[in-house]
C-alpha cells in the first residue's frame, strides 16, 4: 500500500478517537463517510493488484480474493515462514486449507492429503493465494458421530445403452475401428487440402508437386502409428541402411523423401479458406482453430457417436506437448508437461475412453461464471448423455453455483474444493485443528450440498451431492509409534473420498494409454501437432471399442501394443501381400531332432519364437514340429527362405 496512504490511514484514526469523545452525530456521520472512502480506495488497489499478480489454476470469477494467506495453499517467498495472523474466537472460519496430493503415475488425482502436493491452487513463483471466503451460512460444523441424513441417489437414466454403439455380435479388425474416427470422407478430406497446399508452397528449383492419394495417407499415418511403437532420435534414422539402424519395415511402405514431403505438406483445412480466415485477425469473426476445424469437428461427433460413457465420468485437462509459437500455446508450471495446447476432456472414469473435449483458446474466451464453469458446462450435455450421471472434478473446477446448477441437471457431482470459492460456507464453529487425529472427520451440509473435512496426513476438503457424511468406511494407513516402529492401523474416511480416489481418473487413465505409444512429432506448424494428438485419440478410442466388443463375446482382447502393430500392417496394406504358398518338398526338407534329448539344446523356433528340439535338416531352421503347433510346415508353405 503507498506511504501517502497509509499516513491517511493513520491521520483518520486520530479524528476517529477525537469524534468518539464528543457525542456530536455529524462528525460520526461524516467520520464513517472518510471511512467508506477509504475502504473503495483500498479495495480498488488490491484488485488492481489482484489483476497484475494473476496466479495459473486460480478461476479469477469464483475464487474469492482476500486478505489473508494460508500456508497451505501457497509457496513460501523465503526461507521463514510467515507468520499466521490471529483470529479471534468470533472468527467464523478457520484459514486452515485442503491439499490434495496429484502425483505421477498411478497415484495421479488421488486424495490423500500427503505431502505437499501439487494442487492447483499454487501460483507462479511465490505469489499468495486467498483462501478466505464470504459467509453463506451461519450452520456448524459436525463430527463424524453427528449422523447425516443422506440425499436420494440418482437413477441412472441414459440416453442410450452405456458401451460401445456397435453389433456386439460383428467382428471388427483393427483398421475399420480407426476408420471410425478417421473416416474415408475424413481422409479425401485431408488429401485434398494437402494437395492444394503442397502444389501452392512448392520451392522453387524443386520438382512440381506430385497429389497424393487416399492410399498415400493411410500408408503415411501406419508410419506415423509405427513410429510411435519404434522410437529414433531422428526420422531419417528409420530408412537408414548400417548395423546399428536397420529397420526394413518403413522402407516396404514409404520412402523416406516422400514421407518428409508429406510431412512438410500436411494440411488440415482449405488454404483459400485460412487466407480469408487470415484477414479477419484481431476481429471478433477471427476463427483461432481454423486450421484444425474439418478433423477438430469430425473426430469430436466420432467420440460422442461411437461409445456412450458409464454413470461414473470424469472431468480433468490435458496438455499436450509443444513449444511452437502459437497464440493458443500455455505454460503450466506444475504440470509434468509445462508448454502446450490445454484441452478439457470428459472420459469415462473406469475404461479411459475420451467421451468429448475442446481446446482451450486462451483469455480471449469469453466467460460469464468463470473458466472452470463453462468449461464443465461445455462438456456435459445432459440431453445427449442422459441423467443420473455421477461427475468427479478437481478443486479447479468445484464450486457451490456449480454444483446445484448441474443437480438441476439432474447431474450429480463430487469433488476436491478450495475453501476460497465463491460461495463455500462460513460456520459458527472452525474446521478441524492441526492437531486433530488421523481418521477425523467434520461435515456441514447446505441443503443438498455436502462439505465433509477429513484429516489424514493432512485436511481434505471435499463436496459433493450425493453422498453422506460418513458411512462407516476404513483405510489402512502405516503409521510410526514412539519407539519408531511402523504398524497398520484403519482410520475412518469419508464415502466421498473413496469414490474421488476411484472414479476421479477417467482423464488420466486415457492420457496413460496415449503416452505409452504417443505419436507425436516435432513440428513448427501448431496445427499439425493437433494432427498427431488426434491419430491418437482415434487409436486409443479405438482400442478400448475393441476390448469392449472382444469381452462381450467372451474373447480375450489384444494388448494396446498388440493392437497398434495390427493397425500398422493393415494401414499399410501388408496383411494381403503374403506371398504364395509353396508346397513343401518331404524329399527336399527333412525334420530332425537337434540333440537326442529332447530337452537339450533346444532353439527358439523362427516363426512363433517358443523352445522347440527341432530343426529342418535342409533349411537349418529351428522349427516347431507337433500336432497343436505345426511351425514347420506353415514355415515352407509360407515360402520360408532356405
Amino acid at each position: 500500500m503507498d506511504r501517502r496512504l497509509q499516513k491517511s490511514f493513520h491521520g483518520v484514526e486520530s479524528v476517529l478517537e477525537e469524534v468518539l469523545r464528543s457525542s456530536d452525530e455529524e462528525q460520526q456521520k461524516d467520520l464513517e463517510r472518510c471511512f467508506s472512502d477509504r475502504n473503495s480506495t483500498v479495495s480498488s488497489e488490491t484488485d488492481s493488484l489482484q489483476e497484475e499478480l494473476f496466479v495459473d489454476g486460480l478461476d479469477p470469477i469464483l475464487d474469492r480474493p482476500s486478505t489473508d494467506t494460508d500456508e497451505d495453499w501457497n509457496p513460501e517467498s523465503g526461507p521463514e515462514r510467515r507468520k499466521r495472523p490471529r483470529q479471534s474466537s468470533s472468527s467464523s472460519s478457520s484459514s486452515e486449507s485442503t491439499s490434495v496430493t496429484r502425483g505421477k503415475g498411478k497415484g495421479k488425482g488421488k486424495v490423500s492429503g500427503r505431502g505437499r502436493g501439487r494442487g492447483r491452487g499454487r501460483g507462479r513463483g511465490s505469489q499468495s493465494v486467498p483462501a478466505v471466503s464470504p459467509s453463506t451460512s451461519q450452520e456448524r460444523w459436525h463430527n463424524m458421530d453427528d449422523e447425516d441424513i443422506g440425499p436420494p441417489q440418482p437413477v441412472f437414466r441414459p440416453s442410450r445403452i452405456p458401451g460401445p454403439q456397435l453389433v456386439t455380435t460383428a467382428a471388427y479388425t483393427a483398421l475399420q475401428l480407426f476408420q471410425l474416427f478417421f473416416s474415408m470422407s475424413v481422409l479425401q478430406t485431408i488429401v485434398q487440402h494437402t494437395n492444394v497446399y503442397g502444389a501452392n508452397n512448392q520451392q522453387e528449383g524443386h520438382k512440381p508437386w506430385n497429389n497424393i492419394t487416399v492410399e498415400d495417407l493411410k500408408s503415411y499415418l501406419a508410419l506415423v502409428v509405427y513410429m510411435g511403437l519404434v522410437k529414433v532420435s531422428s526420422l531419417t534414422d528409420y530408412w537408414r541402411r548400417s548395423r546399428v539402424y536397420t529397420f526394413p519395415f518403413p522402407a516396404e511402405i514409404m520412402s523416406c523423401r516422400k514421407f518428409l514431403t508429406i510431412t512438410n505438406a500436411l494440411h488440415l483445412s482449405d488454404p483459400r479458406k485460412d487466407e480469408e480466415n487470415e484477414r479477419k485477425k484481431g476481429t471478433a469473426a477471427y476463427d483461432r482453430l481454423g486450421k484444425i476445424k474439418p478433423l477438430y469437428d469430425d473426430i469430436r461427433d466420432a467420440c460422442r457417436t461411437f461409445f456412450h460413457p458409464k454413470q461414473n465420468i470424469a472431468i480433468d485437462e490435458r496438455m499436450v506437448a509443444s513449444k511452437a509459437r502459437s497464440g493458443l500455446e500455455q505454460y503450466m508450471k506444475n504440470k509434468p508437461t509445462k508448454w502446450g495446447y490445454k484441452l478439457f476432456v470428459l472420459a469415462d472414469s473406469l475404461c479411459g475412453y475420451t467421451c468429448e473435449f475442446f481446446v482451450y483458446e486462451g483469455k480471449s474466451m469469453q466467460t460469464q461464471n468463470g473458466l472452470s464453469y463453462e468449461s464443465v458446462m461445455a462438456l456435459v450435455d445432459e440431453k445427449r448423455l442422459g441423467t443420473g450421471y455421477k461427475l468427479y472434478i478437481d478443486n479447479f473446477y468445484t464450486s457451490p453455483k456449480l454444483f446445484r446448477d448441474l443437480l438441476h441437471k439432474k447431474i450429480w457431482a463430487c469433488g476436491t474444493i478450495r475453501p476460497n470459492r465463491i460461495g463455500f460456507p462460513k460456520s459458527v464453529t472452525n474446521r478441524l485443528p492441526r492437531n486433530a487425529p488421523r481418521g477425523s472427520i467434520q461435515w456441514l451440509r447446505e441443503g443438498e450440498l455436502l462439505f465433509v473435512e477429513w484429516k489424514d496426513t493432512r485436511e481434505v476438503l471435499m463436496s459433493s451431492t450425493f453422498h453422506k457424511a460418513y458411512e462407516g468406511d476404513k483405510v489402512q494407513r502405516r503409521v510410526k509409534d514412539n519407539d519408531g516402529q511402523w504398524s497398520q492401523v484403519h482410520v475412518p474416511i469419508p464415502g466421498a473420498v473413496l469414490d474421488y480416489n476411484r472414479f476421479m481418473g477417467g482423464v488420466d487413465l486415457s492420457d496413460a494409454l496415449i503416452g505409452y505409444y504417443n505419436v507425436l512429432h516435432k513440428t513448427r506448424k501448431w496445427y499439425r501437432t493437433f494432427f498427431y494428438h488426434f491419430v491418437d485419440i482415434a487409436v486409443v478410442n479405438a482400442f478400448i471399442l475393441h476390448q469392449h466388443l472382444a469381452r462381450a463375446k467372451n474373447e480375450k482382447p489384444l494388448t494396446q501394443k498388440a493392437f497398434r502393430e495390427t493397425l500398422v500392417l493393415e494401414l499399410g496394406g501388408l496383411e494381403s501381400r503374403t506371398a504364395a504358398p509353396q508346397a513343401s518338398n518331404a524329399a527336399a526338407h527333412n525334420p530332425k531332432h537337434i540333440t537326442e534329448d529332447s530337452t537339450a539344446g533346444r532353439r527358439n523356433c523362427r516363426l512363433c519364437h517358443k523352445k522347440t528340439p527341432v530343426i529342418c535338416a535342409t533349411c537349418d531352421v529351428p522349427l516347431c514340429f507337433l500336432p497343436k503347433r505345426d511351425c514347420y510346415n506353415d514355415w515352407h508353405a509360407q515360402g520360408g527362405k532356405y
